[in-house]
This record gives structure tokens, C-alpha cells and sequence, in this order.
């Protein structure tokens, strides 16, 4: 059975709701996603940060949870990272608290097929929700940001478009009309929900 590991990447995020604090915010986000991997089955979970954010894995992370400091937020410094032990990686931005498990895993499902998955990010504007890759990852792959990089970008660079697989997408937390597009309905997110409430987190 092949080893996978889901990876939070906790990198930048740009954009925060009026009169929340960012790193707060920021802070509310990780840890709303980094609760939703605990809840995978049959993956190893972690989060990837650079050494200046450390502080946001060691506030947000379940004991045993694995910390891999990179040398820049992107997918692929934390494909490297982890490239020793495992044979499936998917990386998955910080800044999607709601997002369901089962998209999650809809990004790994086509790496037993293909050697690159992409879930983009829905409600417009460029970017990524997550990026996965069989190991060792592909020479073609290129230097991807999940703030700028689309699924097209990706498939240009392979040899054949269908080398990479996109898969179901989810929003991100990049601006107000994200923000609208939480569901008070839908279980999780509780970090997030509680700042935007105004309780304590």
C-alpha cells in the first residue's frame, strides 16, 4: 500500500476580514485545516512552514503532527521536504477552513493513474486549493505558487495535458466574497467561526 501524506502548506496569507487582527486570523485558518487532516483516514498529515513561521505550526499542530520547516512556501520545497518515506504527497494551502475531506482526497485518488493532481481554487481569480505528486516528483513539474499558478499552467508543462489530473476545487479565504461563501450550516471551521463571531479563540 502506497504512503501518502497530506501536507498543510502554512504560507501567506494576504487578506483578512475588517477588524480582525491578521496573524489571528491567519492563526484561526491553519488551525481550522489542520484539524480537518487529523480527520483523515489511510494518509499521514503534517504542515510545511518557513523558519520565520514557525510559531504558527508550534500554535496550531496536534502533538506528533510532523513540522517541516522549507526554505520558501511553495509545493515544491515541501515536495522535497518530504520526499524521503513516502511515495504520494498532496499539498494543500492553509486558508480553506471549510473544506471537506472527501476533496481532499479526491486529489490524491488520481495519482494511481497519473503522477500530478490539481484541485484549483473556486469563485474566480487565480490559484490553487492544493497540488498532489507521486514521488519522486516529475522533472517537468515547475516552480508552482498556490496564490498564482492554475491548473492549465500545470498541464502545459507535462508531456501529455493528461499527466495532470484537476480535480473537485474549494474556496480560499483571499477575500469578502469567500468570506461569504462560508456555510454556518457545515460542521468544522470552529477557529474560524468563533473569531468571526467575536468569541475568544
Amino acid at each position: 500500500m502506497s504512503r501518502r501524506v497530506v501536507v498543510a502548506l502554512l504560507g501567506p496569507v494576504t487578506w483578512s476580514p475588517p477588524g480582525i487582527d491578521p496573524a489571528r486570523w491567519r492563526t484561526a485558518l491553519a488551525e481550522d485545516v489542520v484539524d480537518l487532516l487529523a480527520t483523515l483516514n489511510e494518509v499521514e498529515t503534517a504542515v510545511a512552514v518557513t523558519a520565520r513561521d514557525r510559531w504558527l505550526a508550534d500554535a496550531v499542530v496536534w502533538p506528533g503532527t510532523g513540522v517541516y520547516e522549507v526554505s520558501a512556501p511553495t509545493p515544491n520545497a515541501v515536495f522535497a521536504a518530504v520526499a524521503a518515506g513516502y511515495d504520494q504527497v498532496a499539498v494543500v494551502a492553509a486558508d480553506a477552513p471549510d473544506v471537506p475531506g472527501l476533496t481532499l482526497g479526491k486529489l490524491l485518488r488520481p495519482l494511481t493513474t497519473r503522477p500530478v493532481a490539481v484541485a484549483p481554487v473556486e469563485g474566480g481569480g487565480a490559484g490553487l486549493l492544493g497540488v498532489a505528486a507521486r514521488l519522486p516528483v516529475p522533472a517537468w513539474l515547475p516552480e508552482l505558487d498556490l496564490g498564482t499558478a492554475e491548473p492549465a499552467e500545470v498541464r502545459r508543462s507535462a508531456p501529455s495535458p493528461g499527466d495532470v489530473a484537476v480535480t473537485a476545487g474549494w474556496h480560499r479565504m483571499r477575500g469578502p466574497a469567500d468570506l461569504a461563501a462560508l456555510d454556518p450550516a457545515v460542521e468544522g471551521w470552529e477557529a474560524t467561526r468563533a473569531l468571526l463571531s467575536g468569541r475568544p479563540v
